[in-house]
């Protein structure tokens, strides 16, 4: 049937009139007509859509229904990662805060006669929801994602359609081509109330909070159950954008809110850190009469340009902050004390408690964190205790009510075998070293020392082992690996590579199709990177960025095993207490044979190499005297005696010379004193000549040639990634950037001298198209690696 101009064109007034009445509903708060005439308005535009099908649009008012369910959500990649906040609990955190983000812009920080210079700060609530980014191209709304974990969430686009007080179309004009918006999607207090009711007439269940039903309702894979929620969306900020934008965040959030989408009504500007103080107890006054539940106010630097040179933290901006209000608490009675195992063998206490709701959530389990812990509260079982939960911060016991204690109250007792494989628990030991002495007290952590013959350390070292950010196996789940350990077919990382079809295919979850993946899956991470391999292996306080030093300063697996304690310090960020967990591992006779049978069974590893030319001849006689802690010796004393006898042999020599010694200059009574009696240890003379061979074996040594990184190809540079790479993964072209010397930065800059854009390239590679800098594709970037070697 042919369409009347007169329907397309009332369907299109329809429309219009009701995205303005959207707006100035969800977004001004300014209703101008009744919830009625609205009603009438979306039927009859409703009527219109049915009578001519071909005319609906996916932006239309009416197509907020959601269609048909889906199987799961997909992966999406956000191009600008969703980081976390830090958090401030006290006014001194957010004092601090304060300091330092002005002594990160190098401002004038007040004395007795002034305050110095202030920042201002955005201010607005912090929603208790769910955080959403919003993609829009062209002012349409193209798709929607979970934060996830910060740079991978799940594609929600057919749910937040749904969402009353989200524009599928931006309002206005001047919105950029892309626009990514950030929001926190919640629900108020009366919708929790009036969703609870309808749960219940419909006998079904219901939810204990409000942001429990906000994160339920939006991750429904039915998005006709989302569409009956009462969800709404809160703007706070932006992500990938192409186009122009103003240069202060408040500035952003307004110019959202004039293009349809909704901000904070409480959002305002403090100037300098105490009006940010007097917002904070503002809002906190009024926090039970506000229409939505908040847990704190969040705090930006206001000024775009202070955000991009204070930068970023690995997880958290400098600029940002979330003023956390005081956790909510509650009474309960502690039941009994547990011992978890972990994966180093600590033997953690866990409070059972009669269960209590805490914010609206049942809880009946706290962390006690160790049995100093234990000791501080003077807790006991049986005891009265005040349970406090903030956010989705674990439940912690943080007071014991000792007028409530029973007679029959029992006393916490650490178990003396391990509850797991019942092999001996001792207290860990801490040991300080300082000049000329180690002394040693008791740390707060029992281990069992079953190691992997303790099925819990086993279980959650190789779950550790397989993650994503270690040898990424895919398939290995937590049950997966502990149906791998309980029945026998895993004893060590490395029996996964011994595994066969035929063990795994029988067991629960696992079918012909699923079994073939993981072996292929297992089979295709033959092959990490070094950086990857030590940080898979559990080292002790080694994280994915120590294991990464490791690799790209030593090159090689085994510098990493033989370095001794006083060589890995002269690399960044290894301090002493870290370098001894590393040597004190590789030192470990069951740790060696694990790493020899994952080489025997196909573990290549890449990237490996020679020393880093930064650390080539790197160190100095005086450095590693310094390093040898003889007490009386410090920094200077240590360079005087190298500049007097010029080689170690010579300082072993010089030791035992009294005459020699006692009319030598630059180093007092004390030191010398203290020389002669370290070198008259056969053990030391040893150790000290030791560290030095080592230092020659790696290039290192002072009398090392010296591998200046000014001569690599790159030195000098700063290079940017941005967008998807689909050859290799952004942390491999970063390593291999490293390795030629560029610095690999966050953000463009006028400094930056090249950009490497990937698919869905944003933001970045805009900035780099107006500074004029050189930018590369990956396939110009692959030949450009080829080219460097």
């Amino acid at each position: 049937m042919s369409v009347t101009p007169t329907a397309a064109e009332r369907i299109a007034q329809l429309r219009s009139e009701l995205d303005a009445h959207n707006y100035r509903y969800y977004v001004l708060d300014e209703p101008s007509v009744p919830d009625v005439e609205y009603d009438r308005l979306f039927n009859e535009l409703k009527a219109l859509e049915t009578e001519h099908p071909q005319l609906v649009t996916p932006e239309s008012p009416t197509q907020r229904v959601g269609g048909s369910a889906l199987s799961a959500f997909g992966e999406i990649r956000h191009e600008v990662p969703m980081l976390s906040l830090g958090n401030a609990f006290e006014e001194a955190d957010l004092l601090d805060f304060d300091r330092r983000v002005r002594e990160g812009l190098d401002l004038p920080s007040g004395d007795l006669f002034g305050g110095g210079a202030e920042v201002e700060y955005s201010c607005e609530p912090k929603l208790d929801g769910l955080a959403v980014s919003l993609l829009y191209r062209d002012g349409l709304l193209v798709r929607g994602a979970t934060r996830g974990d910060g740079s991978t969430g799940e594609d929600i686009s057919v749910n937040v359609r749904t969402i009353r007080n989200i524009p599928l179309k931006l309002q206005g004009s001047g919105w950029p081509r892309v626009l990514e918006v950030r929001g926190e999607v919640f629900i108020s207090r009366a919708g929790f109330e009036a969703l609870n009711a309808r749960q219940l007439e419909s006998g079904g269940k219901t939810f204990a909070n409000p942001r429990n039903a906000a994160a339920g309702s939006l991750r429904q894979l039915d998005p006709k159950i989302t569409a009956s929620r009462p969800l709404q969306l809160c703007s706070y900020g932006i992500g990938q954008v192409q186009g122009e934008l103003p240069d202060s965040h408040i500035g952003i959030l307004q110019a959202l809110k004039g293009w349809g989408l909704p901000i904070s009504p409480e959002l305002q500007l403090a100037k300098g850190v105490q009006e940010c103080l007097a917002y904070y107890r503002a809002i906190g006054d009024k926090r039970d009469a506000l229409p939505y539940e908040i847990d704190g106010v969040v705090f930006k630097v206001n000024n775009l340009a202070y955000q991009r040179e204070l930068g970023f933290r690995a997880r958290e901006p400098r600029w940002a902050i979330a003023h956390k209000f005081p956790a909510l608490e509650e009474l309960t009675e502690l039941l009994d004390v547990e011992f978890q195992v972990g994966r180093t063998g600590a033997v953690t206490p866990v409070a059972r408690l009669k269960p209590v709701k805490v914010a609206g959530v049942t809880v009946s389990n706290a962390t006690l964190h160790n049995m100093d812990e234990v000791a501080r509260l003077g807790l006991m079982i049986g005891d009265t205790v005040i349970i406090r939960r903030a956010g989705d911060v674990i439940p912690q016991v943080v007071q014991v009510v000792a007028e409530r204690r029973p007679a029959d109250a029992r006393a916490v007792q650490i178990p003396e075998s391990c509850p797991v494989c019942g092999s001996h628990v001792e207290r860990t030991q801490l040991v300080k070293r300082s000049k000329g002495k180690e002394s040693f007290s008791a740390g707060s952590i029992y281990r069992c020392v079953g190691r992997l013959a303790c099925a819990a350390q086993l279980k959650q070292a190789i779950i550790h082992f397989v993650s994503r950010r270690a040898m990424d196996i895919e398939g290995l789940g937590e049950k997966s690996v502990e149906q791998l350990v309980d029945e026998g077919l895993v004893g060590s990382p490395a029996d996964l590579y011994t595994l066969r079809f035929e063990q795994i295919v029988g067991l629960e979850g696992f079918a012909e199709l699923s079994s073939n993946n993981l072996l292929a899956a297992i089979a295709a991470s033959r092959k990490p990177s070094l950086a990857r391999f030590i940080y898979a292996l559990g080292i002790p306080d080694v994280g994915e960025e120590t294991a990464k030093v490791l690799a790209r300063a030593l090159a090689s697996l085994r510098r990493i095993e033989q370095a001794l304690p006083e060589v890995l310090t002269y690399l960044p960020d290894v301090g002493l207490e870290v370098a001894y967990e590393i040597h004190s591992f590789f030192r470990d006779e069951h740790n060696r044979k694990v790493i020899a049978q994952l080489l025997e069974r196909g573990i290549e590893l890449q990237e490996e190499g020679e020393v880093h030319p930064e650390f080539a001849g790197c160190a100095t006689l005086a450095g590693l005297l310094d390093k040898l802690n003889i007490a009386g010796i410090a920094v200077t004393g240590a360079k005087n005696l190298a500049d007097k006898a010029g080689s170690l042999e010579r300082v072993i020599e010089l030791s035992q010379d009294w005459l020699e010694l006692s009319v030598m200059k630059g180093l007092n009574e004390k030191g010398k004193q203290a020389l002669r009696e370290f070198f008259a240890e056969p053990a030391n003379v040893e150790h000290a000549r030791a560290i030095e061979a080592q230092l020659r074996e790696f290039g290192m040594h002072w009398q090392s040639e010296k591998k200046a990184v000014e001569g690599l190809p790159l030195a000098g540079q700063t290079w940017v990634l941005t967008g998807s790479l689909e050859v290799m993964s952004r942390d491999i072209a970063k390593d291999k950037l490293e390795s030629l010397g560029a610095k690999v930065a966050g953000s463009v800059s006028a400094k930056t001298s090249c950009v490497v854009a990937g698919p869905g390239a944003g933001s970045k590679l805009a900035k780099a198209s107006e500074l004029g800098v050189r930018v590369l594709d990956e396939a110009q970037f692959l030949a450009e690696l080829e080219r460097l070697g």
